[in-house]
């Protein structure tokens, strides 16, 4: 019996739950699940909380269909994760500042997110007023001789969120390295809470501006599985060109920012270019240099036309002409070699437990591509290869962009070549305030 099995058969089993299992379980069980993460037999993928209860969503190693299991917190307390799994930390930190709920065995019970700014403690439980004159930090410390302590941030030049970061080294080695962040934290979760659909969609959209696209059809396919929302294959195909425009514009901003922190800032100069180029193209495609609200529950906001269908043709060629170049000059570039490569190593071995994705992931021996698992449309229509890298260091990362950005040109001409023809959004059903939705 798989692990999903059993601890879904194990609860009591949520049927409108949508699209993924989920089980209201026992204590007992919820910390079986906890365990079975620590054991490397799950990824978690996700631990949060809506203010009655903590869900814990998993994948199982090897990756299978995701599923939650979900422990109601009557006393305000529940089972740490993070005492068998390390990754759950800062989320148990963030579900104790937002709603007030303990969890009981808990490693690290400092403050995550809350700063003591806010005015008010545990904004989305029992909400209490407090003062807003900031609260003591106690950063750990490391022992041995001899270590010295490097302080840097929390602002930082150009336009990176702020984080205060303290680094103990000894020489060049970093014995220590500690994060504080949120100090941005812009308390989307209470925003969203009771806002109408459109209304939620425009602040998904508004999480991370560089990802808007991704956020948003996040928000949507999440909307669309609870409501049960039809979507036209047109906008399905839109979307992923959207998804596509905004990954190459990030890695081409990426690719550009590392090289310019190695002091190669000619590198940083003709990414920067690349990605101007892109976000022009996505304005003259969709309307928004970002493409800012163009995804919403149902559909696409802005179809594309006969003009749009030339401007990215005309991108794909352009890109293809100059960025084999650039990928020469950064391989071929000694200095910059020496600073990438062998430096920042994630190993497989450590990237694993902590269920690292994206291209951080994959430069790390992970086959992790949200688009092809758990999959959607239309990325199970197309041919798409995941890059997979085992170094995991920054010269792995990099590589890990460089082929991205020739599978994001290769899948928005797939979609070009099959976008088929059709209305672009269907309507989203509309539910009186207080109606009840999924349990």
């Amino acid at each position: 019996m798989s692990l999903r099995t059993s601890l879904i058969a194990d609860g009591a089993h949520v049927n409108a739950q949508r699209p993924w299992s989920r089980a209201i379980v026992s204590a007992e069980v919820w910390q079986r699940a906890a365990r079975a993460a620590g054991d490397g037999l799950a990824t978690m993928l996700g631990l949060w909380s809506d203010g009655a209860a903590v869900h814990l969503c998993l994948g199982e190693e090897p990756i299978s269909a995701p599923f939650v299991v979900s422990l109601h917190c009557s006393s305000g307390r529940f089972p740490s994760v993070a005492q068998w799994h390390a990754p759950a930390d800062r989320l148990e930190r963030s579900i104790c500042d937002l709603y007030g709920l303990t969890a009981e065995g808990a490693p690290d019970t400092r403050p995550w997110l809350d700063h003591g700014r806010w005015g008010l403690r545990h904004p989305l439980g029992e909400r209490t007023s407090v003062p807003a004159d900031g609260a003591r930090y106690d950063f750990r410390s490391a022992e041995g001789p001899p270590l010295h302590q490097i302080p840097v941030g929390p602002v930082h030049a150009g336009i990176i969120e702020p984080g205060h970061f303290r680094f103990t080294a000894n020489g060049e080695t970093v014995v220590r390295l500690e994060e504080r962040l949120g100090y941005v934290h812009k308390g989307i979760e209470l925003l969203l809470a009771g806002a109408p659909i459109d209304r939620a969609a425009k602040l998904a959209g508004r999480v991370s501006g560089d990802s808007t696209v991704a956020y948003a059809t996040a928000f949507a396919r999440a909307v669309e599985a609870a409501l049960e929302i039809p979507v036209p294959d047109r906008a399905h195909w839109l979307r992923a060109i959207m998804g596509e425009l905004e990954r190459l514009a990030n890695h081409f901003g990426d690719i550009g920012a590392i090289c310019n922190d190695a002091s190669f800032s000619l590198m940083h100069a003709h990414c920067g270019a690349l990605r101007e180029r892109v976000l022009r193209c996505a304005d003259a495609c969709f309307g928004h240099r970002l493409m800012m609200d163009r995804v919403v529950p149902g559909g696409v906001t802005q179809d594309l036309d006969a003009a749009g269908t030339a401007r990215l043709r005309e991108l794909i060629g352009d890109v293809r002409r100059h960025f084999p170049e650039l990928v020469d000059l950064y391989d071929n570039t000694a200095s910059l070699q020496d600073r990438t490569v062998t430096t920042g190593i994630l190993k497989p071995d450590l990237a694993k437990p902590f269920g690292a994705s994206g291209f951080v992931g994959r430069a790390s021996g992970r086959q992790c591509d949200a688009r092809r698992w758990p999959g959607y449309a239309p990325y199970t229509s197309l041919t798409l290869e995941t890059p997979v890298r085992a170094e995991g260091d920054v010269d792995a990362r990099v590589w890990i962009r460089i082929d991205e950005v020739t599978q994001s040109l290769g899948i928005i001409e797939q979609c070009l070549e099959a976008l088929p023809r059709g209305v672009v959004s269907s309507p989203v059903p509309v539910r009186a305030a207080g109606s009840k939705g999924a349990e």
